[in-house]
């Protein structure tokens, strides 16, 4: 199976992972009488959204290259990213919102079922985040990893509204909007979820350097080729799930062009071959002093 297709077919997991989970937190919250579980319950609901965004910008990223776009459409990943940040963002917005007022306004305890549903929640999600994060790292991909974070903080909301629910459960009257202040902080600590993925996203989109152990990999095979003396400078940017290599190699001086040339080739088709998730290669032969 391709990275995109295990990508992909993570995806379909979390969109359908989190439709039911929406429509379970939203009925047990109503029914239940926990603002906590709504206010997770919106969250899954932008979930949904926000996988489907992630869907969409796997199969776009993973496009081959055209004449427009010569090193692939990778670059559409982490501007999704940006997309299912937003998203994150404006779910905490109205979960604090909406659990403000609801602390100034007068309900019941909430129902101790809403407990048990929620546990179940939090053990669901994290195994959730575990496995689409795993899958995230596998397949190179910035937004499945976003993705993946949505699960956790997933969790983490409903953490705190079983932590708030069982105050109001446990101290009774006048503890009604223990739950509200969870979904309250629990908005605040999605707003800080959201910076994890953004800053990383923004990492890609500007190229920076975060591939040290990527580039101790391309020298160690590079220096195995035959007629690579050693290696010079190593340039990596990631583009969706493809890293694009720019190379220096040091051959022998006394080379004519076509044996570096060769040479050139020889090292490039080694190293998609050893590491198939590089993209464009691009090496420049250097001659040895």
């Amino acid at each position: 199976m391709t990275n995109e297709q295990t990508a992909i077919k993570t995806t379909y997991f979390s969109i359908i992972g989190n439709t039911a989970l929406a429509l379970i937190k939203g009925l047990t919250g109503y029914f239940g009488n926990s603002y906590a579980l709504i206010a997770d319950a919106i969250e899954s609901t932008t979930d949904i959204f926000a996988s489907f965004l992630v869907l969409f910008g796997i199969k776009y990223s993973n496009r081959p290259a055209d004449k427009n776009h010569p090193y692939g459409h990778g670059r559409a990943e982490p501007l999704i990213t940006f997309l299912v940040v937003g998203f994150l963002i404006t779910s905490a917005t109205i979960i604090a919102y909406e659990s403000i007022i609801n602390i100034s306004t007068p309900h019941d305890l909430p129902k101790p079922y809403t407990l048990i549903v929620l546990g179940a929640i939090i053990i669901w999600k994290e195994i959730s985040f575990r496995m689409v994060y795993k899958k995230g790292i596998e397949t190179n991909s910035s937004s499945l990893k976003a993705d993946a974070w949505h699960h956790r903080s997933d969790a983490i909301t409903s953490l705190a509204a079983f932590i708030g629910i069982s105050i109001a459960l446990f101290f009774g009257k006048g503890y009604e909007s223990a739950d509200d202040w969870a979904a309250l902080f629990a908005s605040f600590f999605i707003l800080y979820n959201s910076y994890l993925i953004f800053r990383p996203a923004l990492g890609e989109i500007m190229d920076e350097h975060f591939y040290d152990d990527l580039i101790e990999e391309i020298r160690t095979i590079s220096v195995q080729v035959d007629g690579v003396i050693d290696t010079e400078k190593c340039f990596i940017r990631k583009s969706g799930m493809k890293y694009h290599v720019d190379l220096h190699a040091i051959v022998n001086a006394q080379l004519t062009v076509k044996e570096g040339h060769e040479i050139a080739h020889r090292l490039k088709d080694t190293l998609k071959e050893q590491i198939p998730e590089l993209g464009h290669i691009l090496i420049h032969i250097e001659p040895n002093e």
